[in-house]
């Protein structure tokens, strides 16, 4: 069978992809900055004997792998970017780029979706369509994938469908995790600057102290979630930065909070954004302060296509049986722009369990996270079976489409 072929294909595999993601793990890039990565990674999709394509949205690569047949236009994706972090887990790979680090498995992403490209290029001519590799810079926090898009990599061909996967410490190595519908959360940033009046420490009533004023603002922002939201709704207000002052003597006159909003719905987006500027200033303004709010709508939720998402269900269970099949009971708070692409076609985003079974698990974006390597033979097949069936699918639907033009056809829609 085909998947039984993949998945042996993919051991094969086992250690080229492990010195992949040890490399591009040892020479991580912040965003947009990712010379070195997607000059690897153009080479390692060269050399399988792809069309490839560099320099897109400045460091983004698009690869194009042509099957023996007419078909469909499917896109695999994976993010390239690392995070400003100085990484402490003692590994003979570890980072070479002081303050800088793999630490949410984006080198394991990488690995997956060149394993994925090297598997179908030796399917070449079996398969009915095309599959575009799509390696986006700059998914932390910069949206990378809305600079890709207006580069164009959704046409030229033009895609039908896409997939994008996540390594998940919280689950183990064969475990999946799916989703119908919403599975990560929106994330917008907030920007708070709290303004006052200089003074002494020892004098402070004639000053108006930005830090205690602050410290209020903070407090008063989270009966936003716990009085005022839906508790059976999840949303998540952390603030992760907070600077201010210059002396222990001197009254501050300025603190500037910075955070993230989370949440699923977009009613509750815009309720967050409106009483977070409201309760800031309010409170601010009752201890003679100033608040200046500046809130952006980021990230949009990541919504998974129905029909898809269910494919990628059947394709996991085909090869690993219904344990493999991980149904997430809600949506992960995470955000990803993964988004962005789903906003614009049909796609799904599935989390791959990297997690070690006898060791501590480290969460995304810790300095000690170390995925286990096992995961890469899981996510490179997964890639490979998904676009095969889904190739098939989408063409079956099309040529349906083209035999009965008048009948109302079950199509993949987002």
């Amino acid at each position: 069978m085909t998947n039984d072929r993949i998945w042996n294909l993919a051991q094969t595999l086992a250690e080229d992809l492990q010195h992949i993601r040890r490399h591009l793990h040892q020479y991580p890039e912040l965003g947009f900055e990712e010379f070195i990565t997607s000059a690897y990674v153009a080479e390692e999709l060269t050399r399988i004997g792809l069309e490839v394509q560099t320099g897109i949205a400045g460091t983004g690569v698009v690869a194009i792998l042509k099957g023996g047949q007419p078909g469909p236009v499917i896109a695999i994706r994976a993010d390239m970017d690392a995070l400003p972090l100085d990484e402490q887990t003692a590994l003979d790979f570890q980072s070479l780029h002081e303050g800088k680090m793999h630490a949410c498995g984006h080198d394991g992403h990488m690995a997956m979706a060149l394993g994925a490209a090297n598997i179908l290029s030796t399917m070449r001519e079996e398969l009915s369509g095309t599959v575009k590799f799509i390696f986006q810079p700059a998914e932390e926090m910069l949206g990378g994938a809305r600079h890709m898009i207006t580069a164009g990599v959704l046409e030229n061909p033009k895609v039908e469908a896409i997939v994008g996967l996540h390594v998940w410490p919280d689950l183990a190595v064969g475990q999946f995790g799916v989703r119908s519908g919403t599975i990560m959360a929106s994330m917008d940033p907030v920007d708070i600057t709290i303004i006052g009046q200089a003074g002494h420490g020892a004098a402070p009533h004639q000053g108006v102290d930005a830090v205690l004023i602050s410290a209020h603002v903070m407090t008063a922002l989270q009966s936003l979630i716990s009085r005022e939201s839906d508790p059976s709704e999840p949303v998540v207000l952390s603030m992760g930065s907070i600077h201010g002052g210059t002396l222990p003597n001197i009254i501050a006159d300025r603190v500037e909070l910075k955070g993230t909003v989370r949440s699923v719905h977009a009613i509750t987006r815009e309720r967050m954004a409106l009483r977070i500027q409201a309760l800031a200033e309010h409170v601010a303004e009752g201890m003679n302060a100033k608040a200046e709010v500046n809130y952006t709508f980021g990230y949009p939720p990541t919504v998974n296509n129905i029909e898809l998402n269910t494919l990628a269900e059947e394709t996991i269970e085909s090869i690993w049986g219904i344990p493999a099949v991980v149904e997430l009971k809600h949506s992960q708070m995470t955000s990803e722009d993964m988004a962005y692409y789903l906003e614009q076609i049909p796609g799904v985003f599935v989390l791959v369990g990297a997690g070690h079974p006898h060791e501590m698990n480290f969460p995304l974006h810790h300095p000690k996270l170390n995925i286990d390597e096992k995961a890469l033979i899981y996510g490179a097949t997964f890639l490979t079976a998904f676009a095969i069936s889904a190739l098939d699918r989408i063409g079956a639907q099309n040529n349906q489409e083209t035999i009965h033009p008048e009948e109302d056809e079950v199509r993949i829609d987002s």
